[in-house]
């Protein structure tokens, strides 16, 4: 006679194998399901990476550029006002103390001045008076001649009016027309630059 309590436990068997193997595929779908959840989050975290360093690679570029720019314009501005500054200052300079080598020749001038004047306090000689005098003259023009004054030259010469101003003009046969006869007072000039006009006797035609 076959026990009965043998097939209960056989059928109770069975059941908890299927109940274990449904388990086994529940947690297997689990895990297959969580797997593509993880990769599905891999992948869109992986996307967000390359959108955000596509980002950078496409804004990066024009930044640098920017700031590149922005530095060499402050740079240049800053030694623009340097610059300034120090040509401001040259200038200031130039016109304070730009007659200073001059004036130090010019000393000698007159150091020379005051000895003729001592010289000749007791000195009744006119020709030793005259020799007093004509030295220091010599002297004073020496020192302008090497500051570069220059005598624009004017007798005999054809009347430039860039250089000559005609104050008087003769009728004359004996000279050809726009010829200066007679200078009434030197001209001088530095360089180029005309400093004070020749005046000057022009000869016209009669």
């Amino acid at each position: 006679m076959e026990n009965p309590f043998k097939k209960v436990d056989k059928n109770k068997q069975e059941e908890i194998k299927e109940n274990v193997e449904s388990a086994m595929e529940n947690n297997e779908n689990a895990d297959t399901e969580s797997s593509n959840t993880t990769e599905n989050s891999s992948e869109a975290a992986e996307n967000n990476d390359i959108k955000e360093e596509e980002n950078k690679e496409s804004v990066n570029p024009l930044q640098e550029k920017y700031d590149t720019l922005n530095n060499q314009y402050i740079r240049l501005a800053a030694d623009f006002d340097n610059f300034r500054k120090r040509t401001e200052q040259e200038r200031e300079a130039l016109l304070k103390y730009g007659a200073e080598n001059t004036l130090k020749k010019m000393l000698e001038v007159l150091d020379n001045f005051e000895r003729g004047l001592k010289a000749i306090e007791s000195v009744d000689d006119c020709d030793k008076v005259k020799e007093c005098y004509n030295l220091a003259y010599k002297n004073f023009t020496d020192v302008l001649t090497k500051a570069g004054l220059e005598t624009i030259k004017a007798e005999g010469e054809m009347f430039d009016p860039n250089f000559h101003e005609a104050v008087m003009q003769t009728p004359t046969s004996d000279k050809e027309e726009n010829t200066i006869i007679a200078e009434l007072q030197k001209g001088y000039k530095l360089g180029d630059k005309v400093l004070r006009p020749t005046l000057v006797n022009v000869a016209t035609s009669e």
